[in-house]
């Protein structure tokens, strides 16, 4: 067994660990396996008591990221927005399902053209929203656009306690 993997189930997440098990020992594509992580999470979305209140207060300065459970397989973690903050522009290694707990995540999509970057799309995720994707074609930034600290449940296809993020790649190309 890998030494980084965490084997305790935090209180909240045991059906969400049993389901996405499930999903995931099916082995199919990441688009469809991410498409049933999402509608799993639909019926089973933990409440933003499932983060501690301080791990809820989230950093002054940069969105965090709380490893809630993680397997060779899959991982979910546990990400708190204060207002404002963002990542970079990124995609990812696997494919990958988020629930948004508090907070609004504004989601805008790109495609590389090489040299450039093209927005193909924005999206306001709210509280009680669902959604999920994978690679090729997963670039995108992610700001909690709300006046609350943010707080979203995301489940990779990856153990990211091992691997240290789910980011593939950062995009720092112009964006025309």
């Amino acid at each position: 067994m890998n030494m980084a993997t965490i084997t305790a189930v935090r209180p909240g997440l045991d059906a969400l660990v049993s389901g996405v098990s499930g999903i995931v020992a099916q082995r199919q594509g990441g688009h469809e396996t991410a498409h049933a992580v999402a509608d799993l999470i639909r019926d089973r979305l933990p409440g933003p008591d499932l983060l501690t209140p301080q791990e809820r207060a989230g950093a002054p300065d940069h969105y965090v990221s709380y490893v809630l459970h993680a397997q060779e397989e899959f991982s979910i973690v546990g990400v708190v927005w204060r207002p404002g903050q963002y990542t970079v522009i990124h995609d990812h290694v696997s494919w990958c399902t988020f629930g948004i707990l508090s907070g609004i995540e504004h989601e805008t999509l790109y495609r590389d053209m090489g040299d450039h970057l093209v927005e193909i799309g924005q999206t306001a995720n709210r509280p009680g929203e669902v959604s999920g994707f994978a690679p090729p074609g997963d670039i995108h930034m992610v700001r909690n656009t709300s006046a609350e600290v943010g707080v979203s449940v995301h489940v990779y296809g990856a153990d990211v306690s091992r691997l240290g993020s789910s980011v593939r790649r950062a995009y720092d190309l112009p964006v025309r």
